[in-house]
């Protein structure tokens, strides 16, 4: 029998969120006459950890798909995704051209390197570009001072046959919590790029999820926004649920308990004895640790779901299993079901916090030997 232990992906659930965050972008708070932005899904890291052909199926009404990983994006193509792909990294080297120009993928360029690089290719036929700028993220991106020159430059290689059409995009980074620096960065956006032609593509979740942040960007090729995290059914905003915007967990992270005991008043429980029962206590042992994605660092009292019931994690997280408290669930015995985070559990933003850190980790972290099975849509 295998580990009791699974990542259930619901393509029901992907599909929704990405007709909540569309439909979100139509608010009567958008101001009148702007135009609704083309959708970017973002499907990097595996589309985060849920897998690339689920997140295919399930944004197949999206614009378009946004990655950094070529071997990624040439699956989109096989698995028979024909709108556009967008390389948020853009190119590594020379060669990593002749993929994009086979199998027409769109690349961000945000270095003088990748302007040179593109300048020696041969390309069949032009492929699309977005030239980055760095607006106070000052991660990637041309400066304001240098982005003109490079845009420039990008634009004289759609006269050579290089590229098919230049776009500009910037990424924001704080638009989950700070409306003044996210202002900021869009002034030097619009200052950096006035005049420039070109579609423009400036919004993450957060950004996307903020009525009427985007309207004003402008772009005369229209925009694009990014969401990603929020396609999978968190949050971008540590001040309002996932539930609270409409959104749905996609992964549903669940096990078994395999052992119930009651521990002694002052016994400890796990590595380090971290947590030592005031009272005789009866604990769970579930099959799940750190060596399948669970945050070894989430702490006693981190939300989980026994038999339909929240309870707490107790003590530290072990490579392969966890403890919980069944003092709420006295009825649970072995087998019982466990849902880390997800569909009838905690959320995975819950967790997260938790544990000190944010939803996209655990999304990712999930480990390979834990068995995926894949929720289809329910054909009608």
């Amino acid at each position: 029998m295998p580990r009791p232990i699974s990542a259930t992906i619901s393509v029901p659930s992907l599909i929704h969120n990405l007709k909540t965050v569309t439909a979100q972008m139509g608010r009567p708070a958008v101001p009148a006459g702007s135009v609704t932005p083309r959708v970017w899904a973002v499907i990097k890291a595996r589309g985060y950890g849920h897998g690339i052909e689920p997140a295919v199926r399930a944004f197949n009404r999206a614009d378009g798909l946004a990655m950094l990983d070529l071997e990624e994006a040439v699956q989109c193509r096989q698995l028979g995704w024909t709108g556009p792909i967008l390389l948020l990294e853009g190119f590594f080297e020379p060669r990593d051209l002749a993929v994009l120009d086979e199998y027409r993928l769109t690349t961000t360029i945000h270095t003088a390197e990748q302007l040179d690089m593109l300048n020696a290719a041969r390309l069949s036929k032009p492929i699309d570009a977005f030239i980055k700028l760095d607006s106070g993220m000052s991660r990637l991106g041309f400066s304001p001072a240098r982005f003109r020159d490079a845009y420039a430059r990008a634009m004289g290689f759609v006269d050579r046959g290089l590229l098919a059409s230049v776009g500009k995009m910037t990424h924001f980074a704080r638009a989950d919590d700070d409306a003044q620096v996210t202002r900021q960065q869009l002034d030097v956006f619009r200052q950096a790029t006035q005049g420039l032609p070109g579609a423009v593509s400036v919004c993450n979740s957060a950004a996307t999820l903020t009525p009427g942040l985007w309207a004003g960007v402008g772009g005369d090729d229209g925009q694009w926004v990014r969401p990603g995290i929020c396609l999978y059914g968190a949050s971008p905003f540590a001040d309002r649920s996932a539930a609270q915007l409409g959104l749905r967990p996609a992964m549903t992270l669940a096990s078994r308990l395999i052992s119930v005991r009651t521990v002694a008043a002052g016994a400890g429980v796990g590595y380090g004895h971290v947590f030592i029962a005031s009272k005789n206590t009866r604990i769970g042992i579930v099959a799940c640790g750190y060596a399948d994605g669970y945050p070894r660092h989430a702490v006693t009292g981190t939300p989980v779901t026994v038999d339909g019931v929240r309870t707490r994690l107790l003590g530290r997280v072990s490579m392969d299993m966890l403890a919980v408290d069944l003092d709420p669930v006295l009825h649970a015995q072995v087998g019982a079901p466990v849902v880390l985070w997800g569909e009838g559990g905690p959320s995975i933003d819950e967790v997260a916090t938790a544990a000190g850190t944010i939803g996209y980790e655990l999304m990712c972290a999930v480990a390979p030997r834990v068995p995926k099975v894949i929720l289809e849509e329910k054909q009608t």
